[in-house]
């Protein structure tokens, strides 16, 4: 069992690593353009559990938020995607096909709420987002596997030689 400072710890470098790639987007209208983190982020709910990912995400937003870099809309969009992927990532275990449909499916359903509350419609959001669609489904995979290793690693003591040394 890891003790807490090294929780908190992980948890904090999730945030920044979410935060940081988050700052990368596609561009779309109004609170549409699509974070480049989302295929990060069902990543870390894959390899860190659904717990760390939705804590370092609700880090990362209010981060976001003070620093003037996200709307009240793209915290809304990015929750709504956090709890659809990483339900489902958690409910089903990160199996291939779970991490490669549940950032689509939370970008999708995160836009058709985003449509009922703007009023807008739902077929424009869906094509603003479909390059980061697909840009998450081809690359949540290879992600977690990269974040497996890295996460592996640190966990047999590699870490504790980059502590010690620096």
């Amino acid at each position: 069992m890891i003790n807490k400072s090294k929780r908190l710890t992980r948890i904090a470098l999730l945030a920044v690593l979410i935060t940081v790639s988050g700052a990368f987007k596609i561009p779309g209208p109004a609170g549409t353009d699509f974070q480049l983190s989302a295929p990060l982020a069902v990543a870390i709910a894959a390899v860190f559990g659904f717990k760390r990912y939705i804590l370092a995400g609700v880090i990362s937003s209010t981060v976001g938020f003070i620093l003037g870099t996200q709307t009240l809309i793209h915290i809304g969009i990015a929750m709504i995607f956090r709890v659809v992927a990483g339900s489902l990532v958690t409910l089903v275990g990160p199996v291939i096909w779970a991490i490669i449909i549940a950032g689509p499916l939370g970008s999708i359903l995160a836009r058709i709420i985003l449509s009922e509350i703007l009023g807008q419609g739902l077929i424009p959001l869906l094509v603003a987002a479909l390059p980061g669609i697909i840009f998450t489904a081809l690359t949540a995979y290879p992600l977690t596997m990269v974040l497996k290793g890295i996460a592996e690693k640190i966990n047999k003591g590699v870490g504790d030689y980059v502590q010690t040394t620096f």
